[in-house]
């Protein structure tokens, strides 16, 4: 059977490279993509449900990326993650379980394995590639998660979009389709360690910067740098929207967290400016990321400020609703 395949994905190979000799005929390449994910699979979720009083909201949350490219059994190259593979389930727990540690409590927790895009795709820093290898792949998985999240939850109760790098861009993606009747019911969307572009608000002019730590319907967004030199436009430019999780401002005014670290949003940049800290434990990223910036701790660094402040909106969501204890 394996010889079977292998002579397969050889005469595959070769009927391309023939191809890519025709001036006429683009190059293409073989690549193996992962079979859909079914979301009807519990195994395909990681969930906590910590609402016991019906006072908290519903977390919808996107992981990043975890997985490099590799070879499948097939031959074939492989630019996604694979839910089949318990090895890449792992991996991205690890993130579930984490983010679960500070936005479960008080909330239910919905986290779905994904086919997401390689950090290799990424690093190409050519968007169109990764626009379409995360459209045709990715968001496929995105989109049915979500749509199984939520024909399957009570929907008088509120619920709030979080998404990390890539989950980041997930999350901007799900807003530009999200309808109005949806909507009404977020709390807000925290877009970590990714941007909002002038392209994705003119799409979808209800994606609105959020303002103060209790605004709702809003998105929350925010990308971190030792200095604006070492801006990545792969997740962070151009981007129309920045505020400053640790006191919540939007403009320049400095807030020091956990009392040695600073950080400056920058207004001409929509880009937090972080003095003091000491990313030396972030993982190089294919020369690419925490390179200069900080992209591997926008979750982590500001855990604290953002487990209060998702309570803070939550309630404010629900004071302004009316949304009572039982939801209704």
């Amino acid at each position: 059977m394996k010889r079977y395949i292998y002579l397969l994905t050889l005469i595959y190979s070769l009927v391309l490279l023939a191809s890519s000799c025709d001036a006429d005929n683009p190059v293409t390449v073989a690549e193996y993509v992962p079979p859909l994910t079914d979301y009807s699979d519990s195994g395909m979720w990681v969930t906590y449900t910590y609402d016991t009083n019906d006072t908290g909201a519903d977390i919808f949350y996107i992981p990043s990326t975890w997985e490099y490219d590799y070879i499948a059994a097939n031959g074939l190259p492989c630019h996604y993650a694979d839910p089949s593979l318990s090895s890449h389930r792992a991996d991205m727990k690890t993130e579930m379980d984490r983010i679960a540690a500070y936005m479960a409590e008080g909330n239910n927790f919905y986290s779905p394995y994904y086919r997401h895009i390689s950090l290799d795709s990424w690093a190409t820093l050519n968007e169109d590639t990764i626009n379409r290898r995360y459209h045709d792949v990715a968001f496929s998985d995105v989109h049915n998660a979500f749509d199984y999240f939520i024909s399957h939850r009570d929907n008088e109760r509120p619920f709030v979009l979080a998404g990390f790098s890539q989950g980041g861009k997930s999350v901007v993606e799900l807003l530009k389709i999200l309808p109005e009747e949806l909507r009404e019911k977020m709390v807000a969307a925290y877009v970590m360690g990714y941007k909002v572009t002038p392209d994705d608000v003119e799409a979808a002019p209800w994606i609105i910067p959020a303002q103060s730590a209790e605004d709702t319907g809003v998105t929350v967004s925010y990308n971190s740098v030792s200095d604006v030199k070492y801006i990545k436009s792969v997740v962070a430019a151009p981007t129309v929207m920045c505020i400053n999780p640790v006191n919540w401002r939007t403009d320049a005014t400095p807030a020091v967290l956990n009392d040695t670290i600073t950080v400056t949003l920058s207004p001409a940049h929509n880009v937090l400016v972080v003095e003091g800290f000491n990313g030396s434990s972030l993982p190089n990223i294919l020369d690419i990321l925490n390179v200069g910036d900080y992209h591997g701790a926008e979750p982590w660094l500001y855990s604290k400020c953002l487990k209060e402040n998702l309570r803070t909106r939550i309630n404010s969501f629900r004071n302004k609703t009316g949304c009572s204890a039982d939801g209704k």
